[in-house]
């Protein structure tokens, strides 16, 4: 039987997801509980804050890019040996793309698939009673969820939350809690969102003052009492195949965008993930069968990754004989040059006939669907994939030619963008981050 579960979801972005998350899930944990863990949707950050805050690995769960069997799969990793389940929604409640129910890639798709009830974050600067009028949308929008109940943010004091109770007790929906309005709650930024929890200041008291703020402001046992669900089914397909046996994967403050469900697929395979660090100037370690560059911040340390020749060399050598994969930061240190923000130009590794460049920054956002030009490490030619770009680089020499290109690509809506990618020998990069297909 598997274990409830609950959804922190809100209306819309920034409204205090990941704080009301992870101050629940840390409270939580510190009670003795098996926190089971998720974020709705392409997100490679947050679920690293989550691991740290329960001592869990934490997985995304993908409506739109998922398969039925691999989304049950990815959901069965975060209920296994679990007392409950907490995921994290990502944008609004219902926001996603235009699909079939159920496939939209949106946070309302699994609560219903999974009968999580939804604990909505409600941000109040700005409203009182108003406020309810909003949860009361998210709760008759889509009859397929249950709204369990809503958490008040940004709280200005006593008389406005008085204001707000009294709007959401007029439609009858319990308030489970509050967190007042403190600017020191918030954690570090940068371009594609949280500071990575590798590098964030004092994490762990961090997470503890978030658990702290929980067992003040929230109503535990309530929200605890609200969970519910029957979670994944039994026998759900398999996850991700793995690109060799022993796989060196680059692993660092450069290089960590790397699903876990991936990693989870590889190693259920039997493979086994070896990790190196190009910013200590590591080479992939030359007994693996396959390298994988993940995404990450290479354009926050180019100098550094070109001055790495150590990595440099071991990489190119490794490529003679075996496949190397990058991903979207991994992609753009497989290229002949990277310009950073400074307008500096470094060379990487040329493995690929590809610059990029951060100067110009513009924002590249959204699932790509892609069929393979060619056999490769991610599968035959003709294969399907469906992957995730987050990026504001861009290529100064263009989109590749037939020849040179890793696959053709559509949006989510089957809107064609065109080739995309490259590879070169057993070389391959792109700038979305796979999450089906293999």
């Amino acid at each position: 039987m598997n274990p409830p579960g609950l959804l922190v979801a809100a209306p819309r972005s920034s409204s205090g997801k990941t704080t009301v998350t992870l101050a629940l899930m840390r409270a939580l944990s510190r009670r003795g509980l098996a926190v089971g863990c998720a974020k709705c949707g392409p997100d490679y950050i947050d679920p690293a804050f989550h691991q740290a805050a329960t001592g869990r690995p934490s997985v995304n769960l993908d409506s739109f890019a998922m398969p039925d069997p691999l989304l049950d799969a990815v959901a069965g990793l975060a209920v296994r040996g679990a007392d409950l389940v907490v995921a994290e929604g990502s944008m609004g409640l219902f926001d996603g793309i235009v699909a079939g129910e159920g496939r939209t890639g949106a946070n309302a798709d699994i609560a219903a698939r999974y009968g999580w009830p939804v604990l909505l974050v409600l941000d109040v600067s700005g409203a009182a009673q108003s406020a309810a009028a909003m949860a009361l949308g998210c709760a008759r929008f889509d009859p397929r969820i249950r709204l369990a109940g809503i958490v008040l943010n940004k709280v200005a004091s006593a008389r406005h939350r008085r204001l707000v109770e009294a709007g959401l007790a007029r439609v009858g929906i319990p308030v489970l809690g509050a967190l007042m309005r403190d600017a020191s709650l918030v954690l570090p930024e940068r371009h594609l969102g949280l500071v990575q929890a590798r590098e964030t200041a004092d994490l762990a008291a961090r997470l503890d003052r978030l658990a702290d703020l929980a067992e003040s402001g929230l109503d535990l046992d309530a929200i605890l009492a609200h969970a519910g669900g029957d979670g994944p089914a039994a026998g759900a397909g398999p996850l991700p195949r793995p690109p060799g046996q022993r796989i060196a994967v680059a692993s660092d403050a450069a290089f960590s965008f790397l699903y876990p469900h991936m990693a989870a697929g590889w190693r259920a395979a039997g493979a086994e993930i070896v990790p190196f660090s190009p910013l200590a100037d590591a080479p992939p370690p030359q007994d693996c069968d396959a390298c994988w560059l993940p995404g990450g911040y290479p354009e926050l340390h180019a100098g550094t990754i070109a001055g790495a020749r150590r990595f440099l060399e071991g990489l190119r050598t490794f490529a003679r004989t075996r496949p190397v994969h990058g991903e979207c930061g991994g992609y753009m240190v497989l290229g002949r040059s990277l310009e950073d923000a400074a307008g500096t130009t470094h060379a990487m590794a040329g493995l690929l006939p590809v610059a990029t460049s951060y100067r110009s920054r513009k924002l590249h956002l959204g699932y790509r669907v892609a069929t393979l030009a060619a056999d490769c490490v991610l599968g035959p030619a003709g294969g399907r994939l469906v992957g995730h770009e987050f990026h504001y680089a861009s290529e100064l020499t263009g989109p590749p030619g037939a020849a040179e290109a890793l696959a053709r690509v559509t949006d989510a809506e089957g809107v064609p963008l065109g080739l995309a990618g490259h590879r070169r020998g057993q070389v391959t990069g792109s700038f979305f981050h796979l999450i089906a297909g293999r």
